[in-house]
């Protein structure tokens, strides 16, 4: 960070790991910059009320408008912002690992037969309650009548989500994820994404910043404009994620690195 830093900044972090990668990506310009960044880490909703409620000044990375849509709204009510950049284009899946036959399953229904419910972990393991994963998971619970069928969904911590899949996959066990992109399980597994006709996993978002409008007086035309041409992609998150995640490398070594070797810094 420059010496010359006078301006403070609150961002807010969805404390998830990917996102604390873009998250960290963003400060790092925004240090470059000048500004003394402060990371404030909360699950999804409450990083959106801390935006609503001034607790923070921007928000990294909201998914709009399928997963955090509803967020976004109820920070509108109080206070207008804008969009910037487009740091990746998430989307919700559900997935198996690749060693099951597409044959026997493709799609969401397929786990329904009587074969694969012989062979399938019944336990479907999610992540926290407020993550728009965990919605469409619990709505597409319903409406395909898995849990008629023996299926059980447990939200929950993304290390037990992602720990329960790479357990599954070291057993050769069949086994449902719900899972997104970007995630770092995709640079290592192939993880086959299943079909699902009804739309219940909402659209491709766009993971963008949003800045409160009344703190872009804080920034230059010209630092709006650095910030709104921040545009990396799911397979750059995933491949930062991993390194953090499982190679043990630190966050903002691995992010800075990143942004100094494709010419952001």
């Amino acid at each position: 960070m420059s010496s010359r830093a006078t301006k403070n900044i609150t961002l807010g972090v969805t404390d998830l790991s990917f996102h604390r990668v873009t998250a960290s990506l963003v400060t790092h310009v925004l240090q470059d910059m000048d500004f003394n960044v402060q990371r404030v880490y909360a699950p999804h909703e409450e990083n959106f009320s801390h935006l609503r409620q001034g607790k923070a000044d921007l928000l990294s990375s909201a998914w709009l408008p399928s997963s955090h849509g509803i967020y976004k709204a109820q920070v509108e009510k109080q206070i207008a912002v804008t969009e910037l950049g487009l740091h990746y284009a998430p989307y919700a899946l559900w997935g198996v690992p690749s060693y099951i036959p597409k044959e026997a399953v493709s799609e969401i229904s397929d786990l329904r037969k009587p074969d694969v419910i012989a062979k399938m972990r019944r336990d479907i393991q999610g992540i926290n309650a407020g993550a728009g994963i965990t919605r469409f998971s619990i709505q597409m619970m319903k409406e395909y009548k898995l849990s008629e069928a023996g299926y059980h969904f447990f939200p929950g911590t993304e290390q037990e989500c992602f720990e329960t899949f790479e357990r599954a996959v070291a057993n050769k066990q069949w086994v449902v994820v719900p899972l997104w992109k970007p995630q770092f399980l995709h640079h290592k597994y192939t993880v086959r994404e299943l079909v699902e006709p009804k739309g219940l996993l909402g659209s491709v978002d766009r993971a963008v910043l949003l800045v409160r409008n009344d703190k872009k007086a804080l920034f230059t035309s010209e630092q709006l404009a650095r910030l709104d041409a921040l545009h990396f992609s799911n397979s750059i998150v995933a491949e930062l994620d991993y390194q953090v995640c499982r190679e043990g490398k630190a966050l903002d070594l691995v992010t800075k690195l990143w942004l100094r070797e494709h010419n952001f810094l």
